[in-house]
């Protein structure tokens, strides 16, 4: 089996305000289970021996507090962009380790397992760039004006998770690529930008915990996985 310590590195977007959480301050911050929400996944990368770097992105008028709040010595912390992917490139763009890899994982996910990062570690080195998923279990309806036209064949629809993970030079490379000729849509992911450039994206499994904090209603469900 080959070595993976140190190849890779991390990139968590934290730049979010989270508003459909409401309250006054970014739902990474709120506490959970007695800690910040962005900690656990945070603290999961850090502890593993295949992360040799973990550069977070968090919103300007916060940079001190999170810096203040939480050091480490692989821990990096950067202002995040306008956009999601703009604080990813942000977050990129400030590594500085020999990582050949890059993993983005969304803070709002807090329970991404150790076994999941590993076998996006082994899908990156083995195939290429990828991002972690889960079948869809729902029928899959499209619809327009209120108004079902479509059903699709649910065993071809995959919900997308993080992390998404691609080569650092490659990521830097299509970065540039956007520099010189901006893109026509608003990227909600890395794996969006991969496939809009013809690049590869495979597909690690993924789980109901790796889901996204994202209304008040997940922060109660959530809390009780904390316990």
């Amino acid at each position: 089996m080959q070595d993976l310590k140190g190849r890779f590195a991390a990139v968590l977007p934290a730049g979010g305000l989270g508003k459909r959480m409401g309250g006054n301050i970014p739902k990474q911050l709120m506490v959970l289970g007695g800690k910040p929400v962005y900690r656990y996944s945070l603290e999961t990368f850090l502890e593993m021996d295949e992360i040799a770097e973990v550069v977070m992105a968090v919103p300007a008028d916060w940079k001190d507090h999170f810096e203040k709040e939480f050091s480490h010595p692989k821990l990096k912390i950067v202002v995040g962009g306008a956009e999601r992917w703009q604080s990813v490139e942000n977050g990129v763009n400030a590594l500085t380790t020999d990582a050949e890899y890059v993993l983005v994982h969304d803070v709002a996910r807090p329970f991404v397992s150790k076994d999941i990062i590993r076998d996006v570690c082994k899908t990156l080195v083995e195939k290429g760039s990828c991002l972690v998923a889960k079948p869809a279990v729902d029928t899959i309806k499209i619809a327009s004006d209120g108004q079902v036209k479509q059903t699709i064949d649910r065993n071809t629809v995959w919900m997308a998770q993080t992390p998404q993970a691609a080569p650092v030079a490659l990521l830097k490379k299509l970065y540039g690529r956007i520099a010189a000729e901006p893109l026509n849509f608003t990227p909600t992911d890395e794996a969006s930008i991969l496939e809009y450039f013809g690049e590869p994206v495979y597909i690690v499994k993924g789980n109901t915990a790796n889901d996204k904090l994202t209304t008040p209603e997940d922060f109660e469900l959530f809390a009780n996985r904390a316990k």
